[in-house]
């Protein structure tokens, strides 16, 4: 595993720069670059949006969903022109985390963000600024997942191909603060990218302090399907 240069920014510098504006004015000048953009209707505020998310994960388990008889007719009626999802979800590239279906939620629900490990990076913070700020979404859920490759990895540091290793320094804060033990460190890991997202971004930092938005970190269990808000 390489170690990373001391002359490198700090991840944090990295991460803030650039991320200065405010919800407001992101909202605006989206608009004004995108004149036919649809602003998010739903009534739902963190809360809500959160118990739909939880509610939805609890058909999932029980395998009682409800979302594929919409599919076809949300796609055809309400999402060729516009989106208004009311969650946003960072999850793990992993393929044994479908999001819609853990949530059974249909199209145009959910606005979901994909990494291996579930990291924070400034590619991520702008998508998720824009599902907040200009598509009005109420909750952002960080989240992690049982028998996690990116996060086994760190914590095996050993000699990997390609460019995988360049999600270690990412992950290894959390291996740093839970040791060895994959499911403490995965959800370590979930809670410090979600105290970044809220730290690193100004819009959504903001929105977070006026109540229009939460950032919550979650685990998601693979054998059981359940997923469970670590804050």
């Amino acid at each position: 595993m390489k170690k990373t240069s001391g002359r490198e920014l700090s991840r944090r510098q990295l991460l803030q720069t650039g991320f200065t504006v405010t919800a407001a004015s992101l909202a605006g000048s989206l608009d004004l670059a995108l004149p036919s953009l649809m602003y998010a209707q739903s009534a739902h505020t963190p809360d809500t949006a959160l118990s739909e998310l939880m509610a939805g994960n609890k058909r999932f388990t029980a395998g009682r969903l409800t979302a594929h008889d919409q599919d076809l007719v949300v796609l055809r009626q309400h999402t060729e022109e516009k989106q208004e999802p009311f969650a946003a979800v960072l999850s793990c590239a992993d393929s044994r985390a479908p999001v819609e279906l853990i949530f059974d939620q249909s199209i145009g629900h959910i606005f979901v963000t994909r990494i291996a490990g579930n990291l924070i990076t400034p590619e991520i913070i702008g998508s998720l600024e824009y599902g907040a700020a200009v598509l009005g979404t109420k909750v952002i859920l960080v989240m992690g997942h049982s028998n996690c490759g990116a996060v086994k990895a760190t914590i095996q540091s050993k000699e990997v191909p390609g460019q995988i290793s360049a999600l270690f320094p990412h992950i290894q804060p959390a291996v740093n603060q839970s040791g060895s033990d994959l499911e403490a460190v995965t959800k370590a890991n979930a809670k410090i990218q979600a105290a970044l997202l809220r730290q690193s971004s100004t819009v959504i930092s903001g929105m977070v302090t006026s109540g229009n938005v939460k950032v919550l970190a979650a685990y998601y269990q693979l054998g059981t399907g359940s997923v469970s808000v670590l804050e």
